[in-house]
């Protein structure tokens, strides 16, 4: 018999002792009734005193529920209990559900709802359950809320709420940093749909300017380590990115990349799809903290009313659009970052002229970055991800072109995917970038 094994057989003497006292007490009380009840008296008497050892037997437990969703937001120790028990399925369970989801290489196995996992801490044993609730929702829609139920000996009640707990919640971590898979997250009426990332985007292949590059990378890093500092004067711990530039030119690879550097997850918000103050606040509470919110095109996504124009339009539409804008605002000045910490903020626009002057000042978007067009250094990049070259006699050539024609990275990487050949790609680059320079010349590098 191993450790553990003995272990839990340790821990349940008091369950079976109690157990055997309870089946000795019943077995004596029906002989007593027998003899001093007459028959019609019996059966009553029987049930109330078998009823009154139960309840004594049923005493001797204590149980926990952790729900699912707590209040509207997600239970961060229903999430950690989970992550953690799945670490802790036997070999000798006899009934386990498996799932695999189409975006992840693994299985995962569990107990299935309703069975019992038998988890064993510091000697005592604890014992847990999942349970599976629907609940019809206005809309027409079921929605399936689970919850876990903990039982234990009362005598670790106070071992359970602190130490076993405390446990779980350092396990879960040291599980998920050990195996994690980010993941981005997008707005569908009142909640986050996820899905795993598998952007292959990074700092190395990101073709973007070596001192930009850098100087991105050195922010993170430094931002991952200043917690004390905003503890200290009192802001909330988050970060403001404003990416700006023409269309095609690696705004959401940065993004990725940024992702894949700190280990943050993405939550990509879609304001469109925003409609109330409340939405808004329950979206943001439920972002997990290490994350990154993400909201595109921010010049389109909002649009502030000006008092002096349209004075008898639409007033409703103008207040609907003021209010959600005063509620990013304040979320992006911390006043809703209480539910979590450690949060980068970015936006994204092609037209960084039409945004509002009060989405600009620093301490909301603190780092403006030029997301630009293709330059030398940036085409190399790009020709070292697509062909593993890092020199080629096409070189000079594509370096003038690329000084004097506007030519986004994408549209190099276009050229680049044409042909496996690497003499036939970079012709096409080359005539490409001709054909541009006759045909705009407006539109010439200054």
């Amino acid at each position: 018999m191993d450790s553990d094994q003995r272990t839990a057989a340790e821990s349940v003497k008091p369950w079976l002792t109690t157990a055997a006292y309870v089946t000795a007490s019943a077995m004596l009380a029906r002989s007593f009734i027998n003899e001093l009840f007459p028959n019609e008296l019996r059966s009553l008497v029987s049930s109330r005193i078998e009823r009154l050892l139960r309840n004594r037997l049923a005493a001797a437990d204590h149980t926990i529920v952790l729900r699912e969703s707590d209040g509207g937001s997600s239970n961060e120790l229903y999430d950690a209990s989970i992550t953690y028990l799945r670490t802790r399925v036997s070999p000798s369970t006899k009934r386990l559900k498996a799932s695999k989801s189409a975006d992840n290489n693994s299985i995962v196995v569990f107990v299935d709802d309703g069975d019992e996992l038998v988890d064993v801490f510091h000697g005592a044993s604890f014992s847990w359950k999942v349970f599976l609730n629907k609940e019809n929702q206005p809309n027409g829609r079921t929605r399936e809320l689970r919850r876990l139920e903990l039982t234990f000996n009362r005598k670790n009640k106070e071992t359970a709420p602190n130490s076993y707990f405390s446990h779980i919640l350092e396990r879960s971590e040291q599980i998920k940093s050990a195996d994690r898979r980010l993941k981005i997250y997008i707005n569908h009426f009142n909640n986050w749909e996820d899905i795993d990332i598998q952007h292959p985007a990074t700092f190395q292949t990101l073709a973007v300017e070596p001192d930009l590059k850098r100087m991105i990378m050195d922010d993170l890093s430094r931002f991952l380590k200043q917690k004390e500092c905003y503890n200290r004067i009192g802001k909330a711990w988050k970060r403001g990115y404003l990416l700006y530039g023409p269309p095609g030119t690696g705004k959401t690879s940065l993004i990725a990349a940024m992702a894949n550097y700190l280990k943050f997850d993405i939550y990509e918000m879609e304001l469109k799809d925003v409609w109330f103050i409340s939405r808004l606040k329950g979206l943001m509470k439920n972002m997990k903290s290490k994350s990154i919110l993400v909201i595109e095109d921010i010049d389109s996504a909002i649009r502030i009313p000006k008092r002096d124009e349209n004075a008898r339009g639409n007033r409703l539409s103008d207040i609907y659009d003021e209010i959600t804008l005063s509620a990013l605002l304040n979320f992006i000045d911390g006043l809703c970052s209480i539910s979590g910490e450690e949060r980068i903020v970015v936006f994204t626009t092609n037209y960084k002229e039409k945004l509002d002057p009060a989405l600009l000042r620093p301490g909301r978007m603190d780092v403006h970055i030029y997301m630009g067009y293709c330059t030398p250094s940036s085409f190399r990049v790009l020709a070292s991800n697509y062909h593993a070259i890092d020199d080629h006699r096409f070189f000079g050539e594509i370096d003038e072109l690329l000084k004097e024609v506007e030519a986004t990275p994408a549209e190099v990487a276009e050229e680049m995917l044409r042909s496996d050949d690497v003499d036939i790609a970079l012709k096409g680059l080359i005539e490409r970038l001709n054909k541009k320079r006759e045909e705009a010349p407006g539109r010439m590098r200054k």
